[in-house]
């Protein structure tokens, strides 16, 4: 069964910026080569011993503006044997790009650069530092006061008056 090519990347672009500075087109490309790489790494039967019955997770593809340039952010399933994955795969990025030259219609096909995804990693250091006591403590205070300042608001004084002395 032969698929269809998506004709993602051509176009005007209207202007959009994501916060990190990449526009409508380069956002649209990414996500693209992000789905081409999840069907090609699903169906595809590596030579490479280290990635022989490994699942592995594309959570972000970034691609440069001129969109010769992608940079995929990967992590296998686990995190079992990333270095090794992570490796393995940069060595097999050539033959990944030129599948991907068959997945997606592009002018160019982007260069592929592999890197580790971090992001969980990241993510778990954070949810350590919240669950610490200290932080804990801090977070659970903030939300008494916010509390305690929710509700009507209460212009009186204790002896009777409003704040302007009537």
């Amino acid at each position: 069964m032969k698929r269809r090519k998506s004709n993602i990347g051509h176009g005007p672009v209207r202007g959009f910026e994501s916060p990190e500075g990449r526009n409508q087109r380069q956002l649209r490309v990414g996500e693209a080569v992000r789905h081409a790489l999840v069907r090609i790494l699903e169906r595809a039967h590596f030579r490479d011993p280290d990635l022989q019955d490994v699942s592995v997770t594309v959570s972000e593809v970034r691609v440069s503006p001129d969109l010769h340039n992608a940079t995929a952010f990967v992590l296998p399933l686990g995190g079992a044997n990333r270095d090794n994955v992570i490796a393995a795969l940069r060595r097999a990025s050539p033959y990944l790009r030129g599948q991907l030259a068959h997945e997606i219609e592009l002018r160019t096909v982007p260069i592929l650069s592999i890197e580790a995804d971090t992001s969980f990693d990241y993510a778990t250091h954070i949810d350590t530092l919240l669950r610490q006591s200290e932080v804990s403590r801090d977070l659970e205070a903030k939300d008494d006061e916010s509390d305690d300042d929710s509700g009507d608001v209460d212009d009186t004084t204790t002896d009777g008056k409003d704040r302007h002395g009537r």
